[in-house]
């Protein structure tokens, strides 16, 4: 009896597990930092480029959200911490993916020239704002490693965006009828 349990068990097994896999792989899981409004806008931008125009905008969406955490600091507020820590986690998410999409946009030949160039113009200003806040933010100890990373991040993607403005291949030149 306790053999064909076992031996039922292991074909059932199997079956189990592909169902669960196929089921997993038919719905892609939103990221985590993404709001389920962020998360469709991505998903109905399709193409590369306005991908990284809207990863752009949201990571300055954290940025502005950071900065009204310090403007109103609650030494009472028990999840501030939890908060920053969010954030500065979601924006490097952000800046992350959009790097990723442009290297994805370079590979296929898209035309990526508009998200690259607000990827870029996000990063110039993201950049310096942490790196003050790595140096003379409040309670930096609470947030230092995630800013370490959100920092590295943007710097990466810098490199990755001059790259790509160097690579991409130049827009096409509209010739006027004779």
């Amino acid at each position: 009896m306790r053999s064909i349990k076992l031996s039922a068990l292991m074909f059932l097994l199997p079956a189990l597990l592909g169902t669960a896999a196929a089921s997993h792989a038919a719905n892609p899981q939103k990221k985590e930092y993404l709001s389920d409004a962020e998360a469709d806008k991505i998903r109905d931008a399709g193409a590369s480029g306005p991908r990284i125009k809207l990863f752009a905008a949201f990571a300055g969406d954290r940025i502005k959200k950071l900065q009204y955490e310090f403007a109103h600091l609650d030494s009472t507020d028990e999840k501030r911490t939890n908060r920053i820590n969010a954030l500065i986690n979601g924006y490097s998410g952000c800046v992350d993916d959009a790097a990723d999409l442009v290297e994805l946009g370079i590979n296929q030949q898209e035309d990526i020239r508009e998200g690259v160039k607000a990827l870029q113009a996000r990063l110039k200003e993201s950049l310096p704002y942490l790196q003050d806040l790595a140096a003379k933010g409040p309670e930096r100890e609470t947030y230092k490693d995630n800013l370490d990373d959100a920092i590295e991040s943007t710097q990466d993607a810098s490199k990755d965006v001059d790259r790509a403005t160097k690579e991409m291949a130049p827009p096409p030149v509209r010739r006027k009828p004779s």
